[in-house]
């Protein structure tokens, strides 16, 4: 475990809380201190969810440590039982818990509920969120699906002659980075190939659902983060094959849609040809022409990281200086892909390393998670979000997937705009001077009706006539107001002037303006 001031995942009982408040009714009984129920806050707050997660804490303190603990986590564990009555119980230990070696999983079995206990050993010392996702949710899978496998060696049957194709799709969970929108996007097209979809998991599945797991004929693993290790046990238990394409990108979904029609033994025809994306088009239209070639750096969990690199360099023409992830479980995949581009991999979970390796590279464009944003944000340049871990703001209220050809469609729109604000901003900053353009201009579309209203914003160098209410401002004033943003001046400069009438300031000086930004910033 590392000391740091920001991670870009939580240890893997937070992992664990996506899993169980992805599902309907399980409950998690985690052994843990007071303090860390801040995690609630994540689902709350975060991604705006209308309750809490389903989890009941020990919230054992300081003084409780001398005492008997052991008897507080199962005191714990029979009162969220008899108060949820859930299909399944979780439990386990948070990583301060873990020091006290209470054994979870044998407390809650010596209470003989009448429901599937599954006990989870997540060593917060050595692994994180993610693997805590993808072990919860194996752990899951694998109590409550395997007293319905069949026996060792078995074959799936062909279908019967009529009978349409049944799939599940595993890995939208709770806290997801637009987990809730690609869902809907893939059932959107498993609905044109004709494709049955029999569960979803863990987003919206019950015990019953996970217990017939085994019912479908494949398995559409959308975020191998968290449900690739169950999608393992799944094939070797149940003999379903799995689709390996992340439909993220137009030519993704295109490879994602044959997968899914061999797979099923149907015609891909109707899925392709009512793909509605309008992202390839943009892409190379005369307009978007100035992307070409735009250096981008780009970071996040693996599964997002490599498409959109993938996107980056097929689909938009951009010149890739960088890729990397903190997924360490898919150092290897991502290494292959970043040789694949010509550039170094970068796997670390240490912020400050990738701001230095963004800092060395300068790119043109940051692709990445919330951290990226912050980092691009002070070397100025120009961020669109691809990953988790996420913000309030990665949970729009309007349909928005990464997946799918609506989802190409968003990303388009993600990723240029930033850029298309900096194109503007590179205008403004150009033609600064010139005579039509330069901030004390009128509208262009107003004519010459406008031209008195400019000469009151006056001339950096020069006093500003004066009106009878306001005050006379001086030369090195003026000039140090042209150095704020325009899109700000405006308003700097009344409250300057607010601010010399009520305290009778006759002449306006830089430090009347800096006075005033105090006063109105407290």
């Amino acid at each position: 475990m590392q000391l740091t001031v920001w991670t870009y995942e939580g240890p893997p009982h937070v992992g664990a809380m996506r899993i169980a408040t992805a599902l309907t009714d399980v409950h998690y009984v985690l052994h843990a201190p007071q303090g860390d129920t801040y995690a609630d806050l994540l689902f709350t707050m975060i991604e705006r969810l209308p309750r809490r997660p389903p989890v009941t804490y020990t919230t054992f303190q300081a003084r409780d440590l001398g005492g008997d603990t052991a008897g507080l986590f199962q005191g714990a564990a029979l009162e969220a039982y008899e108060r949820f009555r859930p299909g399944a119980l979780l439990v386990g230990s948070s990583c301060t818990a873990e020091l006290i070696q209470d054994d979870p999983g044998g407390l809650a079995r010596a209470l003989n509920l009448p429901i599937p206990v599954v006990p989870l050993e997540l060593p917060s010392y050595q692994k994180k969120e993610n693997w805590g996702a993808a072990e919860t949710f194996y752990q899951v899978v694998r109590a409550l699906a395997a007293p319905h496998a069949p026996p060792p060696g078995f074959k799936r049957p062909p279908r019967a002659p009529g009978e349409r194709p049944l799939c599940n799709i595993l890995g939208p969970t709770a806290l997801g980075f637009r987990h809730r929108d690609d869902l809907r996007a893939i059932r959107q097209l498993l609905e044109q190939l004709g494709v049955d979809v029999a569960v979803v998991a863990p987003l919206g599945a019950s015990t019953a659902d996970l217990a017939r797991l085994g019912e479908a004929d494949f398995n559409v693993v959308l975020y191998p983060e968290t449900a690739g290790q169950a999608a393992q046990w799944l094939a070797r238990t149940f003999d379903q094959p799995q689709v390996r394409s992340i439909p993220i990108g137009v030519r993704a979904t295109r490879e994602f849609i044959h997968e899914v029609a061999t797979l099923a033994g149907v015609d891909p025809a109707a899925a392709l040809a009512g793909a509605p994306s309008h992202s390839g088009w943009y892409s190379r239209s005369v307009d978007s022409t100035y992307l070409t070639g735009k250096r981008v750096f780009v970071f996040g969990d693996a599964t997002h990281a490599l498409a959109a690199a993938r996107v980056a360099a097929e689909e938009r023409g951009f010149t890739g200086v960088g890729l990397g992830t903190y997924s360490r479980e898919f150092a290897r995949e991502v290494r292959e892909a970043a040789k694949g581009y010509g550039v170094e991999a970068l796997i670390s979970d240490d912020y400050l390393e990738v701001e230095a390796r963004v800092a060395e590279l300068q790119p043109e464009l940051v692709l990445g998670t919330q951290m990226e944003r912050h980092i691009a944000k002070r070397l100025k340049i120009p961020c669109a979000v691809i990953s988790a871990p996420v913000h309030v703001q990665d949970f729009p209220a309007r349909y928005s997937p990464q997946m799918g050809f609506e989802g190409a469609n968003v990303i388009f729109d993600t990723w240029v705009h930033p850029l298309m604000m900096g194109l503007e901003e590179h205008l403004m900053t150009m033609f600064r001077g010139d005579f039509e353009f330069h901030d004390a201009a009128p509208a262009s579309h107003l004519g010459s009706s406008a031209a008195p209203a400019a000469a009151t914003e006056g001339k950096a160098g020069q006093m500003a006539p004066a009106r009878a209410d306001t005050a006379v401002w001086a030369p090195d004033a003026e000039k140090e107001l042209g150095k704020i943003p325009f899109f700000v001046r405006g308003k700097a400069r009344r409250n300057t002037e607010r601010f010399a009438l009520e305290h009778a300031v006759e002449l306006i000086t830089v430090e009347t303006l800096y006075d005033a930004k105090a006063h109105y910033s407290r």
